[in-house]
């Protein structure tokens, strides 16, 4: 679900926040196969081997891996993260094949969790997965937030995206929050402490919002993308993540916007201390 357009409030001249650069303990050091896959990326100057160290080292959970968080665990599988922890129900069905990339035409009824495991194992072997055939609740969440240093939101209901935000913040874990609808698509990032949080943008869920919806493979992946920079980018403390900040984007148009939001002083997540 998308920002709704009643509130919005553009913020043409933003400043930029500081990086935010994750502090993990090290890990044993690449090896020669990695130093030759992630090669050209390791060119990027304020990234280098000390960042591709930062990225396999670092765990992210994913939730759910579908039209969007397929190509957000794709894209950060192939930039070497060591670990996903990655949530999601159910059977591949017809209906999943014009998005959700990690799923196939020879999986129709099978679990959606083993061929993305499958699919994501294939590009990079080295890759740690802790798979989950379950669908982020109030219950689980706390869990798995546990076990990663940084969570991807690409649920597409309410109260797994308020689950996880909750115990992203409790925890102070960081949290890249995507979505999309149609053509449109938003994402922000939340740092615990340092940011707004999801409660802050929606208080509570809308009313009006639906399970099934129209999309694009082409827009899930579109702002999948950018949920996978924003991820790299925290993890390695680069450039600035998008905190306090919503980037929309309406890909009819072509047309992309800032709005710059606060902290609520009634939130019930961020207002209140973290444990």
């Amino acid at each position: 679900m998308l920002f709704p357009r009643s509130s919005e409030r553009r913020d043409d001249n933003v400043r930029h926040t500081p990086h935010y650069a994750m502090d993990m303990p090290p890990l044993p050091t690449l090896t020669s196969e990695e130093r030759s896959i992630y090669e050209w990326q390791m060119w990027v100057p304020d990234f280098g081997e000390a960042g591709q160290q930062k990225l396999k080292d670092a765990s992210v959970m994913i939730s759910r891996v579908g039209g969007v968080g397929s190509v957000v665990a794709y894209e950060l599988a192939a930039a070497g993260v060591g670990k996903m922890v990655l949530a999601h129900a159910g059977n591949v069905k017809p209906s999943d094949l014009n998005r959700q990339l990690l799923m196939t035409h020879d999986w129709i009824g099978k679990p959606r969790i083993e061929s993305i495991r499958r699919r994501l194992l294939e590009l990079n072997p080295r890759l740690e997965i802790v798979a989950v055939e379950e669908n982020v609740s109030f219950e689980n969440a706390g869990a798995l937030v546990e076990q990663c240093d940084l969570v991807v939101d690409c649920a597409p209901l309410f109260p797994e995206r308020f689950a996880m935000n909750e115990h992203a913040v409790r925890q102070g874990k960081p949290m890249v929050e995507c979505a999309m609808y149609e053509f449109e698509a938003h994402i922000t990032s939340i740092i615990p402490a340092r940011s707004p949080c999801l409660r802050c943008l929606f208080p509570e869920a809308p009313p009006t919002w639906k399970r099934q919806f129209p999309v694009f493979g082409a827009v899930s992946g579109t702002v999948a993308c950018m949920g996978a920079v924003e991820a790299i980018k925290i993890i390695a403390g680069l450039g600035d993540p998008l905190t306090g900040r919503l980037l929309k984007m309406d890909l009819r148009e072509m047309s992309f916007r800032t709005l710059k939001y606060a902290r609520r002083d009634d939130c019930p997540v961020c207002s209140q201390p973290s444990n």
